[in-house]
């Protein structure tokens, strides 16, 4: 029988809801270091970054093998909580332990041991894995109530699994947010995307110690489903130090133009991702686009990565994704459920080519949830986010790119009375954009108007973020 998190309980959870305007942001599961207040996007980004700090990844040879491994690592140090999960494609265990402090897993790693350095290279990591000991000498002693806190945490529920249940269901709208609740990113997935990222801060630590790799997209958004990717800015310094120190460091000039210096760089992180750093495979350079990337595969992990070295405005425009998420209960379940709609009837794909993306349908929704006509709307235009706090819709990027749309969550003011139940809102998306003349308009999401198209591209959402450009351009 599935363990806690899986698609049964999802059901249990499932209640109707009366909706409004109450900004509800991510709450993090309860245990002794986490907030006890909802937190905004920014606060959300530093929680799992100090969290996956405090954390190492361990292969196990099995669940059993969890109990010893509890009691092996509280000698170093107090655990906070044990993970259990398993790889998809090769049915690999990994446990991801928690610490109460950075420092007990600074002691595990500087203590962890190599095999066949001959063979492999003598990397430190906190990747790591459990070896069988040594009976004969063994002075363990069995951990006392022991628990995991989740067990097969990384299961995706097969499409039967999720049919199956939402026939189960009373209504359109009790269906719609259950196929939220059980696709949607759970506590493990997020997680390993946050171990991830710093693993790759790690590899360079040496000679960049304010190295910091941020997640963005899906993952962090809040309208990342189980499997998805994992997008990441890898930034050699989080930002310009700054101090009265005569002593200053000697470095090599950059004599290159800036793209090319990116490229050369992601050139060497690319090498350095396929040489040395454990569980990456499968690395792709993809460095002649707008946004050069280098795609990998994180095997222990169970992700796919596409890591870049210049899209700040990702970050940016999670952060705007993630507050118009929290400001009402409804808007990541309809755009899930618009999203899967979407992937079932071809309008989507999975593999590149000339296919609407899962971002662009989500600005529809959005778009949607905006539109004057609809009183109350539900949404606010991205104009009056940046007025909260003082900006314009002429310059956004420049002056977001430090998480500025959090900002605007702690004062913004917004009615929002609309109590429309999710099915009566899934049918009015269907009704507006069936009715939508896609030939001459574009979606604009910043005055939360349509406009005239600049161009002739098939659909036309104007960036938010940068005005001059056409997200859902092909």
């Amino acid at each position: 029988m599935r363990k806690p998190g899986g698609v049964v309980c999802a059901a249990k959870n499932c209640v109707n809801k009366t909706y409004n305007s109450e900004m509800r942001f991510f709450n993090f599961p309860k245990d002794e270091g986490s907030p006890t207040e909802p937190v905004t996007f920014q606060d959300s980004i530093k929680y799992r970054r100090e969290q996956a700090k405090r954390s190492i990844l361990v292969q196990v040879q099995s669940t059993e093998s969890c109990k010893e491994l509890s009691s092996y690592c509280s000698t170093m140090g107090k655990i906070q909580q044990m993970l259990h999960y398993t790889t998809t494609s090769d049915q690999l265990n990994f446990v991801i332990v928690e610490f109460s402090d950075e420092q007990h897993v600074s002691d595990i790693i500087q203590n962890s041991s190599h095999i066949n350095t001959n063979e492999s290279f003598p990397i430190h990591s906190n990747f790591l894995w459990f070896k069988a000991s040594n009976r004969k000498n063994s002075k363990l002693k069995t951990a006392k109530n022991f628990k995991l806190a989740m067990e097969n945490g990384n299961v995706i529920p097969s499409m039967k699994e999720v049919y199956d249940l939402l026939l189960g269901l009373d209504n359109v709208s009790q269906q719609i947010e259950v196929l939220h609740d059980v696709t949607k990113l759970n506590e493990v997935a997020t997680r390993l995307r946050f171990l991830t990222t710093r693993q790759v801060e790690l590899s360079v630590a040496g000679m960049f110690p304010h190295a910091v790799a941020y997640p963005f997209g899906s993952s962090v958004n809040g309208f990342g489903k189980m499997g998805c990717d994992l997008d990441i800015v890898f930034k050699l310094t989080e930002a310009e130090i700054k101090n009265d120190s005569r002593l200053v460091f000697h470095c090599k000039a950059n004599n290159m133009y800036e793209r090319s210096i990116t490229h050369r760089h992601m050139e060497v992180i690319g090498d350095m991702l396929q040489l040395f750093l454990p569980g990456c495979t499968q690395i792709r350079k993809i460095l002649q686009a707008r946004v050069p990337i280098i795609k990998y595969y994180q095997q222990f992990t169970d992700v796919e990565c596409d890591l870049s070295m210049s899209n700040m405005s990702g970050v940016c425009m999670s952060d705007l994704l993630y507050l118009y998420g929290s400001i009402d209960a409804r808007v990541r379940p309809l755009v899930f459920t618009i999203r899967k709609w979407a992937q079932e009837v071809g309008i989507t794909n999975n593999s590149p080519g000339r296919w609407i993306s899962n971002f662009s349908l989500t600005l529809l929704v959005l778009a949607f949830l905006q539109r004057p006509d609809k009183s109350p709307p539900i949404l606010p235009s991205v104009h009056h986010v940046l007025q909260q706090i003082g900006l314009k819709c002429e310059n956004v990027l420049e002056e977001t790119l430090q998480f500025s749309f959090s900002k605007s969550a702690k004062v913004l003011k917004f009615e929002g009375r609309n109590t429309d139940d999710l099915e009566s809102l899934l049918k009015q998306f269907f009704n507006f954009y069936s009715s939508f003349d896609f030939s001459s308009n574009a979606i604009n999401l910043n005055e939360a108007i349509s406009i005239t198209k600049p161009e002739h591209s098939p659909l036309y959402i104007v960036n938010p973020l940068e005005r001059g450009l056409n997200v859902s351009k092909m």
